[in-house]
């Protein structure tokens, strides 16, 4: 994470909001991440919906630190076909060198999009969408929620194919390493999406949280209602946490 001085938080938050306004309206109808009145409800939807009409071969595609690896050069280039303003380009361009700061030590910054801003969703959807018009002329279903991508297709074969082709493509035009051991073809019900994996009763296909998901929730609710800390609270504060 590189979290921003207020100053910089500011004049994030004002650019990024030009930027939506000029690019969203073109944005990917299947990129759901980091946009308005989109969340990963709507993208679980989606996947049902392909799931549903046949599209039962997923491919799981993992960008390998993809907000850590994102080339400067290349994302300035992409926001020049809209945006050719050499002084925002340039204000942009110093944001994502500005290094980040630990325990007093600055270390510079040369590829990447650091997390933490009001600026890195927008930059890295805008990157992004190159590669969803991509799939969109080849005529493929995927659904995507900033770097967590789900392509599908009907049968192994075509998604072994085009799981080798979208997989060259990322890194010979976006400079983006996919993950040869994350990424791989499954059926749904060993798919893990934003979270959610896949069942399928007699009708259609539904979705339930992950078990590594639920494990994580128990955890938590443990650590929540341990008897000792949980007597010394007021109920109130127990039923909160409990409820978030």
């Amino acid at each position: 994470l590189g979290i921003p001085t207020a100053v910089d938080r500011v004049i994030q938050q004002a650019v990024a909001q030009v930027l939506s306004q000029i690019y969203d309206s073109s944005f990917s109808e299947n990129s759901y991440g980091f946009r308005s009145n989109r969340s990963a409800h709507d993208a679980i939807d989606k996947v049902l919906e392909y799931l549903n009409e046949g599209y039962e071969w997923v491919i799981d595609l993992d960008i390998e630190k993809y907000f850590d690896t994102v080339n400067h050069d290349k994302l300035i280039s992409i926001l020049r076909e809209k945006v050719n303003d050499k002084t925002t380009l340039h204000l942009i361009r110093s944001f994502l060198r500005a290094g980040v700061m630990e325990n007093g030590l600055t270390s510079p910054t040369e590829i990447g999009v650091p997390q933490g801003g009001p600026l890195s969703p927008i930059l890295s959807n805008i990157y992004l969408d190159k590669f969803d018009k991509e799939l969109e002329e080849r005529g493929l279903r995927f659904v995507r929620y900033a770097d967590d991508c789900d392509i599908f297709v009907k049968s192994e074969m075509s998604a072994n194919r085009v799981m080798k082709s979208v997989t060259s493509w990322l890194e010979r035009k976006l400079f983006l390493k996919v993950s040869a051991t994350k990424t791989k073809v499954v059926r749904p019900n060993d798919s893990n999406f934003l979270g959610f994996t896949f069942w399928k009763n007699k009708d259609s296909w539904k979705c339930k949280p992950s078990s590594d998901r639920k494990v994580k929730l128990y955890t938590k609710i443990r650590e929540v209602l341990q008897r000792k800390a949980a007597v010394a609270r007021p109920l109130s504060y127990t039923f909160t946490k409990v409820n978030q």
